[in-house]
């Protein structure tokens, strides 16, 4: 509605305007209010708190992903490899017919938590040493940076269900077994 709002205040009337931009910043308010009290309250859930501090202690995730998870993927922890991969939509699919054999693609899935784990995976590219070395050995073996990326966020959602289902936080990689 916010932003319908303010493509309304460029098109609007001189006399509408003053109304529009208090609407604007009535939802504004409203919006960051709503996001203090979900805010209090999730943080109040114990069991809230020990996935965030489980899933905070992988580098290249921060709240806004640990959020988004949490609140758009329950299933995280209960699921197997493939099936979490699938739920989110970052397991490849064939697309094949009898004796043609396509390319195989992401689709599905649930695209708001595929796009925070996007930028998640991205930041990882840097500071996460297991997802910067596998996104390089992708890189040195030819794949396109999307399909690099696609393929470590597939892992990092896998390690972090893995976290999740055996309630440990991040491991250093030489002791980590994933």
């Amino acid at each position: 509605m916010r932003s319908e709002e303010k493509t309304r205040l460029v098109q609007a009337t001189p006399a509408a305007r003053q109304d529009i931009k208090e609407h604007v910043e009535w939802l504004n308010e409203r919006l960051r209010r709503l996001d203090i009290d979900l805010t209090a309250k999730l943080r109040s859930s114990s069991l809230w708190k020990a996935k965030e501090q489980i899933l905070t202690s992988a580098p290249g995730v921060g709240r806004v992903t640990v959020a988004t998870l949490v609140a758009r993927l329950p299933e995280l922890g209960t699921l197997n490899r493939r099936a979490i991969a699938a739920l989110t939509g970052v397991a490849p699919f064939a697309c094949d017919s009898g004796q043609h054999r396509g390319r195989r693609m992401i689709w599905g899935g649930r695209a708001d938590v595929r796009n925070v784990l996007y930028m998640a995976t991205f930041t990882a590219t840097r500071i996460n040493p297991v997802i910067r070395s596998f996104y390089l050995r992708l890189k040195q073996a030819g794949k396109p940076p999307k399909v690099a990326i696609t393929a470590c966020m597939r892992k990092l959602l896998t390690i972090l269900n893995t976290m999740l289902r055996n309630n440990q936080p991040w491991q250093a990689p030489s002791t980590q077994t994933i």
